[in-house]
């Protein structure tokens, strides 16, 4: 069996990763603001390296759990995450700033309370 401090592992490494999206975007108004210049380009690339990291983790955390954990917290669309997590390293050039964009604003912020409360619960 997972180990209960094994799960609060990924899931602090996840927050951590979440954390380092949103400081790192506080700059991002709109979509294009990651294509205006190089560090825009430079902030989306890393953006997409850290959702690599969270859809990795979720994806370990799901299977290592024999697919019964992540359910117990249907609010997330976990297969969305670890979906995003394979387009961005499988099919790179199918990356929209657009859609990276209203993952940041619309998505991270429920992702991160959902994972606060996993780890709530854990402890």
């Amino acid at each position: 069996m997972f180990s209960q401090e094994r799960k609060k592992n990924i899931l602090q490494e996840v927050e951590r990763a979440i954390g380092l999206i949103q400081s790192q975007t506080s700059c991002i108004k709109k979509p294009d603001d990651f294509l205006l210049n190089e560090a825009g380009m430079f902030c989306l690339s890393g953006v997409c390296m850290q959702l690599i990291f969270i859809g990795e983790n979720i994806k370990t955390l799901d299977n290592k759990t024999e697919h019964l954990y992540l359910t117990n917290y249907p609010e997330i669309p976990w297969r969305d995450i670890m979906g995003l997590r394979d387009i961005i390293v499988h099919e790179y050039h199918r990356v929209d700033e657009e859609e990276i964009f209203n993952v940041i604003k619309n998505d991270l912020p429920e992702l991160l309370n959902s994972i606060r409360k996993m780890l709530s619960d854990i402890s």
